[in-house]
């Protein structure tokens, strides 16, 4: 079993790509589209996040276009998790294809942003613990969790392909 600790960054329900990566800022490269990643629900995210936090939010997370990027500036900051109830198809795949961890927990609107929260797995069970409140969660395949610690799928396939 595995166990790892960070901060927790609390956000509503849809939070859509263009609040992740907004349209005005495509034309640019990540670092930009970073700095207004979320301002629009989040005014500090952009200027606090630290490497290792986790963003915990409700249902629907990265509705909206199929644009990279959304899942992108979270891998740029180094998040270590995402953590919903749902999320967009396409986001999801984005973000695996990117190596961004999504835990798929049907009851983390039970989660607060004031105590930092762990993620234990057993296998490829996560479970989340926060003060004394304990979350099972959706299975998470080893495939995509080896795709999430290989840096993505360029990064797994690269990797693959150096060895064969």
């Amino acid at each position: 079993m595995t166990s790892i600790q960070s901060k927790v960054w609390l956000l509503g329900k849809e939070i859509d790509t263009d609040v992740l990566a907004p349209g005005a800022y495509m034309q640019h490269g990540i670092d930009v589209i970073a700095q207004h990643c979320l301002e629009a629900v989040s005014p500090e995210f952009a200027a606090n996040v630290l490497r290792g936090d986790v963003i915990v939010a409700g249902e629907n997370f990265g509705i909206g276009s199929s644009r990279e990027q959304a899942a992108g500036v979270l891998v740029h900051f180094g998040i270590r998790a995402v953590i919903a109830p749902s999320y967009s198809g396409l986001y999801f795949r984005n973000a695996f294809n990117l190596g961004l961890l999504l835990i798929t927990c049907k009851e983390a609107g039970q989660l607060t942003d004031d105590a930092p929260i762990t993620i234990e797995w057993e296998g490829d069970q996560p479970t989340l613990l926060q003060g004394k409140l304990c979350l099972a969660c959706e299975p998470i395949p080893h495939f995509l969790r080896e795709m999430v610690a290989a840096g993505g799928l360029l990064n797994q396939l690269k990797l693959k392909f150096q060895k064969s």
